[in-house]
């Protein structure tokens, strides 16, 4: 069984301030539940997964939202830290995946599938991205940032499979990846200038990019590639609190 990490921390932003009390956006409700709670169900649901640990502000750790979790760690100013914490204790060579807290229609199936994917590459960090046409064949009405490589359109996904012994590389990284996950070119740019120069063509691969990745990281690299458009739709704009709201409606 895999553990869960799920990362519900960080301060108030434009969508946490539509909720009074909401210290982040993982705390404001859609459809009635909150975005940290509809993560978890579908963690909840999924048989690959085992034990759920949440990382949170200490101030909401008794939240009704966090009951399905098996425990609750603090957050940390940085993502780093944050995921340091999460990770912390688990086998350093076993697969843990690290969650967003805001995927409200995660389903039970896309977690198992993008698990026993990862379980195949055995990569230390497997990224989790959609293909744009299996995006858009569910979801057209959900905007994303797209990157063009040669093999399709692709989107970051909001599940990552990492093993903690690659941690102490990873939170230097982690920090510029997520910087740069809205900016295909940023993201592109982390690379080097020859990778960036493909990107800019259309002509970078997955397997070019997994391979330089993998030369910064020191560790294996890996896409998992989700035929599952719910594992990246997330909220991350005030628009895309009502947006998710009617994708929910009837759950």
């Amino acid at each position: 069984m895999t553990t869960a990490i799920v990362l519900a921390g960080g301060p108030p932003d434009e969508v946490a301030a539509l909720e009074t009390g909401a210290v982040n956006k993982a705390f404001v409700r859609v459809g009635g539940v909150t975005l940290v709670e509809r993560t978890l169900r579908a963690l909840r649901g999924a048989r690959e997964i085992g034990r759920i640990i949440v990382v949170a502000p200490a101030s909401v750790h008794a939240h009704a939202a966090l009951s399905l979790a098996d425990e609750r760690r603090p957050d940390g100013e940085r993502i780093g830290t944050s995921l340091h914490n999460g990770l912390s204790g688990l086998p350093p060579d076993a697969i843990a995946l690290v969650s967003t807290s805001d995927l409200p229609v995660l389903t039970p199936a896309s977690v198992d599938d993008f698990i026993e994917h990862a379980r195949e590459l055995d990569a230390d960090v497997g990224y989790g991205c959609v293909e744009r046409t299996v995006h858009e064949a569910l979801f057209p009405q959900v905007p994303h940032t797209w990157a063009r490589l040669r093999e399709g359109t692709y989107c970051g996904g909001g599940l990552v499979a990492i093993k903690p012994r690659a941690l102490s590389e990873l939170e230097r990284f982690i920090e510029r990846l997520g910087a740069a996950r809205k900016n295909p070119l940023r993201l592109a740019s982390l690379f080097g200038l020859d990778v960036l120069a493909r990107f800019a063509i259309g002509r970078l691969s997955v397997a070019s990019a997994e391979r330089r990745a993998s030369q910064l990281l020191g560790a294996p690299v890996r896409a998992v590639i989700s035929p599952y458009p719910e594992t990246g739709v997330n909220v991350d704009r005030v628009s895309d609190v009502a947006l998710a709201a009617t994708l929910v409606t009837g759950d």
